[in-house]
């Protein structure tokens, strides 16, 4: 039987009890990875995502952790490295979307989005890191958006800009640890067809997105894990500081 793409790593995806974390945790699972599954208030989708992984015959942790502090990341990876033995690739699949008038974002406000949109993957990256570095070989991916990229989205300056950032972060990591065997990369979602808060899409009517994309429909959460999928497996390993958009063609770079 030929061994799985990802067989014997070990993969870390927050915000992975539901839509696309969710997808990517899935995928990992059936190329073979170990799967620290995490969310951060449902415990429950947390737990269903990992009987779903261990469905696929792969080993599976639920971990529930509050990203956006350095502390709960640390005590995320360590439970991970406790069971598994290390932490192989890290996916930074969280983030809060707030549709604002700039002059109403309050300083609090800004800092909440850039804690959980930005801060959390430098927390991630900041703990994983180092036992990729003793190993040799890691993967960073950093779930964006394509608003980050274009920023057609108004009255969310703060969500644009952490998500800029994002991929700030993966070219600063892609150059620093590249020596030592470790990749970073940025996944930039489109419209993406998810469970999601429509109250802060108001901006966006769904018949005009779709008027708007070459390919005539939304993408599937599946269809981002592909993008994280190549990254992560060793024939992705010459992909470093780039950025993936998954689109569907509604924007072009």
């Amino acid at each position: 039987m030929p061994t799985l793409p990802l067989s014997g790593r070990t993969a870390l995806v927050t915000g992975s009890g539901r839509n696309i974390g969710r997808a990517i945790a899935l995928s990992f699972a059936a190329q073979g990875a170990n799967v620290v599954v995490n969310g951060h208030s449902d415990r429950a989708a947390v737990d269903a995502v990992v009987a779903e992984v261990q469905a696929l015959g792969a080993q599976a942790l639920g971990v529930m952790a509050d990203v956006s502090q350095d502390a709960e990341v640390a005590r995320l990876v360590a439970a991970a490295t406790e069971r598994f033995g290390g932490v192989d690739i890290a996916v930074s699949n969280v983030g809060i979307r707030r549709k604002q008038p700039f002059l109403e974002i309050t300083p609090e406000q800004w800092d909440e989005v850039m804690r959980t949109n930005l801060s959390a993957a430098f927390y991630l990256a900041r703990h994983a890191i180092p036992g990729m570095r003793e190993r040799r070989w890691g993967r960073v991916v950093l779930i964006s958006g394509f608003d980050g990229f274009w920023g057609q989205v108004t009255e969310r300056a703060h969500n644009i800009t952490a998500k800029a950032g994002l991929h700030g972060l993966a070219m600063a990591l892609a150059r620093e640890f590249g020596p030592d065997g470790i990749t970073a990369n940025t996944v930039a979602p489109g419209a993406i067809d998810t469970v999601r808060d429509w109250s802060q899409y108001t901006h966006q009517m769904r018949e005009k997105l779709l008027q708007e994309i070459p390919l005539g429909r939304y993408g599937l959460p599946d269809e981002v894990a592909a993008a994280c999928d190549l990254l992560c497996a060793d024939r992705g390993g010459f992909i470093s500081g780039q950025v993936i958009h998954v689109n569907g063609g509604h924007y072009m770079y």
